[in-house]
């Protein structure tokens, strides 16, 4: 597949995006692989973020994209899958002091719609949002995603927030711009997902699906 709709989405071209997303469907390409080319959007704005190369603007732009593209590719996923029941319940967001949420996004999608039932607080929760939503949904995992690199001593302190109020028995998955194995080490996680998918296998594996 080409990387139109990559290029589309990086130099914000809306119209443009979705009228490639709607012409790739119309073709017949897996929306899967749609999504996929979303996600490396994502990490290309991302970069150019951190380098100072575009701003908060850009970023909501981007995300309000992706959003209007998945809301297509959404239903015919669903419909590949042909899954209704739910496996189990995660609750997830981006942490606190971070507002990105292409990320997020992609990954409480992902989840969905192989079938968990996802609690999704948004973005800038602070540890005790994550602990008061497990705590009132029974949720088994936790997914906290970080765009930036101040997003590690947030992860650690809700990781810490969940074994202070009795919750260690909860998975906790972490991923985001510039995570990495050792930032799980250092938050305390339990798993570190490099894109959407690893977070839908960790999550089948914990739960059991």
């Amino acid at each position: 597949m080409s990387q139109e709709l990559v290029e589309a989405i990086v130099e914000m071209r809306e119209d443009d995006a979705l009228q490639i997303a709607d012409d790739l469907l119309a073709g017949g390409t897996n929306p899967l692989a749609i999504l996929e080319e979303c996600r490396q959007a994502m990490e290309v704005i991302g970069k150019r973020f951190e380098e100072g190369e575009c701003f908060v603007p850009e970023l909501i732009l981007a995300g309000e994209v992706l959003k209007e593209i998945s809301a297509k590719v959404k239903p015919l996923i669903q419909e590949q899958t042909g899954s209704t029941a739910k496996l189990g319940k995660i609750v997830f967001g981006t942490v606190e002091g971070d507002i990105h949420d292409i990320a997020k996004d992609i990954v409480a999608f992902m989840l969905d719609i192989n079938g968990f039932e996802v609690y999704d607080l948004g973005v800038d929760v602070s540890p005790a949002k994550f602990v008061d939503k497990v705590k009132e949904t029974g949720a088994t995992v936790v997914g906290l995603s970080g765009f930036l690199t101040l997003a590690y001593d947030p992860m650690k302190a809700t990781v810490e927030a969940l074994k202070n109020a009795g919750l260690a028995d909860v998975k906790v998955m972490i991923g985001g711009g510039q995570i990495d194995d050792q930032i799980r080490v250092y938050t305390g996680a339990d798993a570190y997902g490099r894109d959407a998918m690893t977070a839908v296998t960790l999550a089948k594996q914990w739960i059991g699906g």
